[in-house]
């Protein structure tokens, strides 16, 4: 009998860019549908995340003073329990600091 349950993983991130890539992996690679992904920054401040990246980096090397760097970006997203191993291991791929499943 397969286990069909559902559970919610999560991962921070330090940048908006690296939680960006987790997302277009787990819809490209996964196929987990978008509606059931979730961005949100860990703390009560909007934030692009706690790291310059991107769009973040001016063409000097230095981070941009108009992008709110106050907190890191969490993902998660509810997926099929057997898939947990490999969304684990995707989210290391692209740069979390910290995975956890609920």
């Amino acid at each position: 009998m397969a286990d069909d349950s559902t559970t919610t993983i999560t991962a921070v991130f330090k940048t908006r860019e690296a939680a960006d890539l987790a997302v277009e992996h787990l819809v490209q690679q996964h196929g987990i549908a978008r509606p059931d992904i979730f961005i949100q920054p860990t703390s009560a401040k909007n934030t692009a995340g706690s790291a310059p990246s991107g769009g973040d980096v001016s063409h000097d090397g230095g981070a941009r003073g108009d992008a709110p760097l106050e907190g890191e970006i969490e993902v998660s997203a509810d997926i099929n329990s057997s898939m947990i191993p490999a969304v684990q291991q995707t989210f290391g791929d692209v740069g979390a600091i910290r995975v956890s499943g609920r």
